[in-house]
């Protein structure tokens, strides 16, 4: 009968171990950047809502001061407001309005009958993480020269009532 003899395998010297730890610290790697880069991303995600707030708050900012424009002096002199927007504590907006001169020769109107107040209005709005959006706007509000080609002040007439007279005995 025949013998069959089966080699003995040599020592094993550790290589699968070895194998085996180099692939897990491989895995350990991707995992720790995968969660670097979805804490990044959402980081960024939130700074992004953040300078959408401050440019929402620079529009509302513009807004509110188009409704002050009777209020700003016609002299050239920047009237400054800061606003703090209703509903976030963290949003404001500063708005700088001036007076930027008049025109008399308006397309489409008469001559001399209407004037053009120019306006620039400047509105910072900020909000939380130091983000920040900056807004110009141009007003142009047309206003009657009245009679005399001269015009005042934009602000709406006051109605005022006579005294109201003594009867005398």
């Amino acid at each position: 009968m025949m013998r069959h003899t089966f080699p003995v395998p040599a020592r094993q010297r550790g290589a699968a171990l070895a194998i085996g730890l180099i692939l897990l610290l491989v895995l350990t790697v991707l995992a720790v950047s995968g969660m670097n880069t979805a804490s990044m991303e959402l980081v960024m995600a939130g700074n992004e809502q953040y300078r959408q707030r401050a440019f929402h708050a620079s529009e509302t900012g513009i807004e509110q001061a188009l409704a002050d424009l009777p209020t700003v002096p016609q002299t050239g002199a920047v009237m400054s407001v800061t606003r703090t927007i209703t509903g976030a504590a963290t949003d404001a907006a500063t708005t700088a309005s001036q007076y930027m001169g008049d025109d008399m020769n308006i397309a489409g109107f008469s001559a001399g009958k209407f004037v053009g107040l120019n306006y620039q209005i400047t509105s910072i709005g900020t909000s939380s993480r130091n983000s920040r959006a900056e807004q110009a706007q141009g007003a142009y509000v047309i206003q009657n020269a009245g009679s005399s080609g001269t015009y005042g002040s934009i602000l709406p007439a006051v109605e005022t009532t006579p005294p109201a007279e003594e009867e005398t005995p």
